[in-house]
């Protein structure tokens, strides 16, 4: 079916080993995206499909899972009738980083051209880099702000990974010393990201709104 996209199940290291929200996190060259696709197909009912995958040959996993909305999500572009209502998807991605500068420009043009499909994005950590590439950086993360919502993982966040996405065994899931404290850091460092004015008006410009 899809040869990227992977149904099974993480191992509980490489799990914590990558969504561990370390203050210094250095050495994790990969970035791991868990993700949950839901489709209405009735009133009070929900498809549903996961599954994850990580960064390879030098693609960066948010540009690597758009290769696969078309798999992911049958109808989202409809079904070529005339007059047809596309189909209403809902997306969460759980990444081990948050989206580099041009992942953040890429996501929020193929927002812009998909209404249907909702995105929430969900982030264990966040890259801290220097001057210019930071800059640039959080103008991207700023554009995929509400109605595409862009959170830091909390608790609540690491306990349904567990369950839904790594071989457990039962095990429950046992939080990390400091995973609290590390989520209230990265939360208010995540509330800068508000964007002003000036920043949406470039945003839609960029977008040829």
């Amino acid at each position: 079916m899809i040869t990227k996209l992977d149904r099974a199940l993480l191992p509980r290291k490489k799990f914590i080993y990558h969504y561990k929200n370390l203050r210094w996190a250095r050495g994790r060259c990969e970035t791991y995206l868990c993700f949950v696709v839901k489709k209405r197909v009735g009133p009070d009912s929900l498809s549903f499909d996961f599954g994850h995958l990580r960064n390879r040959n030098g693609c960066h996993v948010e540009l690597l899972f758009l290769r696969y909305p078309g798999a992911l999500c049958p109808g989202l572009w409809g079904y070529g009738v005339t007059g047809e209502r596309k189909v209403s998807y809902s997306i969460t991605w759980f990444c081990s980083w948050s989206p580099c500068a041009n992942c953040s420009f890429r996501l929020a043009q193929f927002l812009n051209q998909t209404p249907n499909l909702r995105l929430r994005i969900v982030v264990s950590s966040r890259y801290f880099l220097f001057c210019d590439l930071e800059d640039s950086r959080e103008r991207g993360l700023r554009m995929l702000k509400k109605p595409r919502a862009h959170h830091v993982m909390s608790y609540k966040d690491y306990f349904y990974c567990w369950q839904t996405f790594v071989a457990r065994n039962q095990s429950k899931f046992k939080p990390w010393d400091g995973l609290h404290q590390n989520y209230i850091r990265l939360s208010r460092k995540h509330r800068i990201l508000q964007p002003c004015e000036t920043e949406v008006r470039d945003a839609f410009r960029l977008l040829g709104l």
